[in-house]
């Protein structure tokens, strides 16, 4: 009895830090995705608007599962790191890498990331480099109530 009541006192005093460590980074993100060009293919910006909500991130491009859209989600950890994943579907081959890439074609990418209270950064895992190409990423924490940044009209991958 006087165990589960040590039990119940610790997990009063410590549960809400771990909650605000969960929701630290809740809230909206801009997203700029920045890709060069290697080789024939040519390079892109993308702008993506997403959340985080739970320290669960989701950002998305277009509309999801249609040619030239991008989901990039992941879990967000205390510290800030993330190992994100973005699935797409190809657009245009023009934008893609690769002997098989077509219009409608799924990919996948793997992101690390490092977020702070306001800003953050990450970049695309590229392979052994001979397919990949080195994207960029910027994140932005949107304050509350703002609108998001006015973006060009982003090419489609």
């Amino acid at each position: 009895m006087k165990s589960t009541r040590l039990l119940i006192v610790c997990a009063l005093i410590f549960l809400p830090g771990i909650l605000i460590g969960a929701e630290r980074f809740d809230g909206n993100w801009h997203t700029k995705i920045v890709c060069p060009p290697k080789g024939s293919t040519e390079g892109f910006t993308w702008y993506l608007d997403g959340v985080i909500q739970n320290g669960n991130f989701r950002a998305l491009r277009g509309t999801e599962g249609e040619p030239g859209s991008f989901l990039l989600t992941g879990k967000i950890a205390d510290d800030g790191s993330a190992k994100l994943s973005g699935d797409g579907f190809i657009n245009s081959r023009k934008y893609a890498r690769g002997v098989f890439a077509h219009k409608g074609e799924e990919y996948t990418w793997d992101v690390k990331a490092q977020f702070k209270d306001t800003e953050g950064s990450g970049a695309r895992n590229e392979g052994l480099g001979i397919v990949g190409r080195p994207c960029t990423f910027e994140f932005t924490r949107q304050q509350p109530g703002a609108a998001a940044p006015a973006a060009p009209a982003p090419p489609g991958l």
